[in-house]
């Protein structure tokens, strides 16, 4: 759906991407993972042809963005970081006009507020200087979804949504999904990533770290769950003795032994190190978070 190849974009001196290339397939969610000025942004808008490369091709379906820009943006919706309405206007008559510039029904707009399940809280007809940067944020999401689009390119979606707002998001990105819509968005929230993307790609100061899917970052959080055990008779040996029963990593810290391995494996760690004479006065499990995972790409 998306093919994006070497794209660079410099703003004078400055490089905000570097040869990025990655693709991404229809019906896939794919996200774009970083840290605010990892170029994300950029990003999104070389490929909506909001911004001209420096260097590089993007093509969507085949097309390409630049030679033929309004038969590729025929194909998309964009929801910008920052989205912006006439404050003087209702909810219901900013969807009025993007139904008219988009040459969409009105009818449009009561299917698009059902599908959302945005009610507005009964700030439909009342005019947006009144909402709060939440109720904004709801809108924009609104109005990038009144195109029947089969490509969505979100710019951190969910901030500003509050608890509520964003649970809603996230089952209507799992529907999408189920129609075959193809979704790239970009986020810094580590739990937008792991509930809702098939595969991201990190991006650390313009460049592209990795481009992994969520299943391996997930199994990589898995090979990686830790158990502390407290021995009374702590023992340099006994690192060897986890990792020839399984363990992915082991260090004596005092008296203390940490051990990583897959969850399935601790068991038999467990009966080694006690064969082999370690005495275990209690032992504990953690989980690593998908945010360590994420800095092991990013450091």
């Amino acid at each position: 759906m998306i093919e994006v190849k070497g794209l660079t974009k410099k703003f004078g001196n400055f490089t905000a991407v570097k040869d990025i290339s990655f693709q991404v397939k229809a019906g896939e969610t794919f996200a774009l993972l970083g840290p605010n000025g990892s170029g994300k942004t950029t990003i999104l808008k070389c490929i909506t042809g909001l911004m001209s490369p420096t260097s590089g091709h993007i093509w969507i379906n085949g097309i390409d963005v630049w030679k033929n820009s309004w038969e590729a943006k025929s194909l998309l919706s964009y929801l910008p970081q920052r989205v912006a309405f006439y404050e003087n206007l209702t909810a219901r008559e900013v969807l009025e006009f993007y139904c008219r510039l988009r040459k969409l029904p009105l009818d449009r707009i009561d299917q698009v507020l059902e599908k959302l399940h945005f009610s507005f809280n009964g700030f439909a007809d009342r005019s947006v200087s009144e909402f709060s940067g939440g109720m904004i944020q709801r809108l924009g999401i609104a109005v990038a979804f009144l195109p029947n689009a089969p490509l969505l390119l979100l710019d951190e979606p969910t901030a500003s949504l509050d608890p509520e707002g964003a649970i809603k998001f996230r089952k209507l990105i799992a529907m999408l999904k189920q129609e075959g819509k193809t979704i790239l968005f970009s986020s810094h929230v580590l739990s937008d990533i792991e509930q809702l993307a098939d595969r991201v790609a990190i991006l650390v100061g313009g460049k592209l770290a990795a481009v992994e899917s969520v299943e391996i970052l997930k199994n990589a959080i898995r090979v990686n769950s830790r158990m502390r055990l407290l021995l009374n008779n702590p023992n340099e040996n006994f690192i060897k003795t986890a990792l020839d029963a399984g363990a992915t990593e082991a260090k004596l810290l005092d008296a203390h032994l940490v051990v990583s391995s897959k969850p399935e494996d601790r068991l038999s760690i467990l009966q080694a190190l006690s064969k082999a004479g370690a005495i275990i006065k209690w032992f504990s499990t953690e989980e690593p978070s998908f945010e360590e995972i994420y800095l092991k790409y990013t450091l």
